[in-house]
């Protein structure tokens, strides 16, 4: 058996599959996130170690880990845990979705290289402009930065003792040299940092370590269980779905919301505010347009009428024209493509009556337009998606997937029951490393749905694409 992590920003979801690759037990811990500051998301790196040992003892409880022989881990991207030379934690980890240093990010981004070696824009989610924000307002816990890890990293560091890293995850530090799959030394060191004080890197699919005797004894697992490299969440995603080739894509709609296209070649366009990352497997690279409020959105909107977000979703009814109420989604800045800290969510168009299903329609067409931005943005840097397979939560409501697969002009494929997630992907990591497998072993899953775009209503769905981005560089004009 084989045995996925998934370290995500509300949560650890743990899996273990079987060698035929069916799910025979999961386990869930909660995570919360700490917003001392406007615009800061943090967490306790202790959190996570306390969630990976919830998840481990219930899925010991279910079935027996003994059995398990490969482990992979998967997780929340750019995340910043700073580590003293005992490998202690300095303070809380900066999490991908906290904006505090989109000043710094916006001078790095002024320096060609991080462009030309990176392959993308210096995002403020971005590891290296937290590091720069430490260096100018925490001096003294840079000072004693001995190591820099991802948040899933700090769960290997845990299980192994190894500080390794691999370069889906790394991609999105503004570090790596993507092209190569390396670390960059002069990327580091226009941030005062060096290779020394980064981990070590394998690819995805490879061993990076074994289980320590204490973890492998506390928790029933056998002797010399080992740990591949894993992957940043959205690459976790893909294998899991078996999203590894060139023409296939996947649609999430989870917290955030991701347009994910592989690729097998490094072609860069960091202009269009695309992400360009490394694959989790060798030899693969992806593009992918990200937006920072997808469910996320719904989520808020819920919470401001108290009222489920998944009852709304269901109340909207059948797929009609858009309504004249736009929705901007924006609620803590946006990536692509846009890559802005600063602009915010906004309702506009709201008339006596807009009530509340008029709202939460507005609000799931303002998260599929700013999608269909991402899809525009990918196209410009020569990714075409035809047809992408829906994942995330928000992919459990239909309503949502035909108003997404409307706006975007392409059929989505919903896939049969099971879980295909970044936890399921992590578990196939973990099988490949353990086995010596490779892509063969992350194939599709069987589709038990497509949703065809309404043709009908597209030109409708277009003009309100319009007045959404209309209405985005009017916000932008007068803020």
């Amino acid at each position: 058996m084989y045995l996925g992590l998934d370290l995500g920003t509300s949560g650890l979801k743990g899996v273990v599959i079987d060698d035929a690759q069916t799910v025979v037990a999961e386990a869930v811990a909660p995570l919360s996130v700490s917003r001392p500051h406007p615009g800061w998301s943090e967490q306790d790196p202790a959190h996570w170690i306390a969630a990976a040992e919830e998840v481990l003892t219930r899925l010991g409880a279910a079935t027996s880990l003994s059995a398990v022989r490969g482990i992979g881990l998967s997780g929340q991207m750019h995340g910043a845990t700073l580590l003293a030379a005992d490998h202690e934690p300095l303070r809380p980890a900066i999490l991908w979705n906290d904006t505090r240093s989109s000043a710094e990010a916006s001078a790095l981004d002024t320096i060609p290289m991080f462009r030309s070696i990176s392959g993308n824009i210096v995002f403020p989610g971005f590891t290296a402009p937290k590091l720069v924000w430490v260096k100018a307002n925490e001096p003294d816990v840079f000072g004693k930065t001995a190591l820099v890890l991802l948040p899933k990293d700090m769960l290997r560091l845990w299980l192994t003792g190894e500080a390794v890293s691999e370069p889906s995850d790394a991609a999105g530090t503004s570090w790596l040299d993507t092209g190569e799959r390396t670390w960059s030394p002069e990327l580091l060191g226009a941030c005062d940092m060096t290779v020394a004080q980064m981990p070590r890197l394998v690819e995805g699919s490879e061993v990076s370590g074994t289980l320590r005797d204490s973890i492998a004894t506390r928790f029933g697992f056998s002797s010399g269980v080992v740990v591949a490299g894993g992957a940043g969440d959205n690459a976790g995603a893909a294998v899991g779905m078996g999203v590894v080739e060139e023409g296939q894509a996947f649609l999430s709609l989870g917290t955030s919301g991701v347009l994910f296209a592989p690729s097998p070649g490094y072609n860069p366009a960091p202009e269009t505010s695309v992400h360009t990352f490394c694959h989790a497997l060798p030899g693969l690279w992806h593009q992918m347009g990200v937006i920072l409020a997808a469910s996320d959105a719904l989520s808020w909107h819920g919470q401001l009428l108290g009222a489920d977000p998944v009852a709304l979703a269901v109340d909207i009814g059948p797929l009609k024209a858009p309504s004249q109420t736009i929705f901007l989604p924006y609620l803590g800045g946006e990536r692509t493509p846009h890559n802005d800290a600063r602009i915010r969510g906004a309702f506009v168009g709201l008339g006596h009556e807009t009530d509340r299903v008029a709202a939460t329609r507005a609000v799931m067409e303002g998260v599929a337009f700013a999608v269909a931005d991402c899809r525009d943005a990918l196209e410009a840097a020569g990714t075409r998606v035809e047809r992408a397979i829906a994942v995330g939560g928000g992919s459990r409501s239909r309503a949502w997937l035909e108003i997404m697969a409307t706006a975007l002009g392409i059929p989505i494929d919903v896939p049969g029951a099971g879980d295909y997630g970044a936890a399921f992907g992590a578990a196939r990591l973990g099988q490949m490393a353990a086995t010596g497998g490779g892509a063969e072993l992350a194939t599709p899953p069987a589709i038990a749905d497509t949703i065809e775009p309404d043709r009908e209503l597209e030109r409708a769905f277009s003009d309100a694409h319009d007045r959404f981005s209309a209405l985005y560089l009017a916000l932008r004009g007068v803020r």
